[in-house]
């Protein structure tokens, strides 16, 4: 992922000698894959735990009057979830890591952007070739590969591969990736017509069915964007409720009293023949909370039948950051500025729109569509080495959220349905 990130910036500078890039799991938005809906991961503080730092000085000294730095530091330190979490207070205190950076700036702007590709992929004159893959912990990775590919000031040759659940760690690696790599580099390096440009630009691994298939474009045209609504029972339906039902009722524990972590589940209809899920999806969200803030966590699965279930992907949202930004938005790519968190009003119903990661995957007759809505995460990665032992930073505080899905407030899942190709 690093040397993927790192050859775009180096691309944006143009060396006369580079002649080709292919970035494989490299986010170009730092601070979305740090706060991933404005939520701070603990990613790269477990990457500091085995990659210590040694008289470091932060940037944070660099680009603040003592003044300044100090009172950023304060206000930060005052944050109840930082405060009350031993490890992260400590790593805080120190003042001196990239984690520390990171903590002193929990909103977008100059300190992300220029740690950050996307603001510069404009000036990338080379042919790219971008990979990504379904494995969770890239999953803000994947937009990258979809920014590259639907830029259109990225004006050069480019494909785009999403692999399997490899996490870039296991050895000898897939072979597919090792190969569509050599492909690439051989075409515009020594002149090998190795076939790349009779195929399609995009190729997809399908989860469910297990196989890699050709694509035109993205998202697809041919997909069906269909609304699954929450309803009572733990059910989603494809029609909204008619009536006034109560909402759900929702406690967030915070770790420093418990342990438990509340879920609600709502679950459709098993399908009768098999249906794919391709591309971006949206959750609809009206809810209210007691508290200023807190922190939505949801999950889509494949389950079924029986005790089967396959997490196809997550996503997550601060309240305070619920704000849009209008220009980059659609209906099913919904983008948050980040740059501007608004607290909740308290009991307030309040619609978010929550973007998930891409996904592809299809689920197979007697199977389901099963939503997860929470507020903490644990472990969700379990091949990988470090694991996320503790997920999301999590709120310090009790709260007490209701989520509606009525007549009034329809909270729904937009899902892209996608029919089979016309052969």
């Amino acid at each position: 992922s690093w040397f993927g990130m790192v050859q775009r910036l180096v691309a944006a500078q143009q060396p006369p000698s580079l002649k080709a890039i292919f970035p494989h799991e490299a986010a170009n938005d730092l601070y979305r894959v740090a706060y991933e809906g404005g939520v701070i991961q603990p990613f790269w503080w477990e990457l500091e735990r085995e990659i210590p730092a040694h008289t470091t000085q932060s940037e944070s000294e660099l680009i603040y009057s003592p003044e300044e730095y100090e009172e950023r530091y304060e206000e930060i330190a005052a944050n109840k979830d930082i405060a009350l979490n031993t490890n992260w207070r400590r790593v805080f205190a120190r003042r001196g890591t990239a984690f520390f950076d990171q903590l002193m700036h929990p909103t977008y702007g100059p300190f992300w952007e220029r740690r950050s590709a996307k603001a510069v992929t404009h000036k990338i004159k080379v042919p790219i070739y971008v990979a990504g893959t379904w494995i969770p912990i890239f999953r803000p990775f994947i937009q990258a590969v979809w920014d590259d590919m639907n830029n259109p000031e990225l004006d050069v040759p480019k494909k785009a591969t999403i692999f399997d659940h490899h996490n870039g760690t296991q050895l000898p690696g897939p072979p597919e990736l090792k190969y569509e790599a050599l492909r690439w580099y051989d075409h515009w390096l020594k002149g090998v017509d190795t076939g790349l440009f009779d195929e399609p630009p995009i190729r997809l691994f399908v989860n469910g069915i297990n196989k890699f298939r050709f694509e035109n474009e993205w998202p697809l045209a041919r997909t069906q964007w269909t609304k699954f609504y929450l309803r009572p029972f733990a059910k989603l339906s494809s029609e909204p409720d008619p009536g006034t039902p109560d909402p759900d009722p929702l406690v967030h524990r915070p770790p420093i009293i418990s342990a438990d972590k509340s879920w609600l589940r709502y679950t459709s209809p098993p399908v009768g023949q098999p249906t794919e899920i391709t591309g971006p999806l949206v959750l609809k969200l009206f809810a209210s909370i007691d508290q200023p803030d807190g922190n939505f966590i949801a999950k889509l699965w494949c389950v079924g039948p029986g005790e089967q279930r396959t997490m196809i992907t997550r996503t997550v949202l601060k309240a305070s950051h619920r704000e849009l930004d209008e220009e980059q938005s659609t209906p099913y790519e919904p983008v948050h500025t980040h740059t501007n968190p608004r607290p909740v009003e308290p009991g307030e119903v309040v619609e978010y729109t929550i973007p998930f990661p891409p996904c592809s995957h299809v689920l197979l007759p007697g199977q389901s569509f099963e939503l997860q809505i929470g507020t903490v995460d644990p472990i969700d990665i379990p091949w990988w080495h470090i694991m996320n032992v503790m997920g999301p930073l999590p709120s310090m505080d009790l709260t007490y959220y209701k989520i509606h899905r009525d007549q009034q407030y329809q909270s729904h899942l937009l899902l892209p349905i996608v029919p089979p190709k016309a052969e």
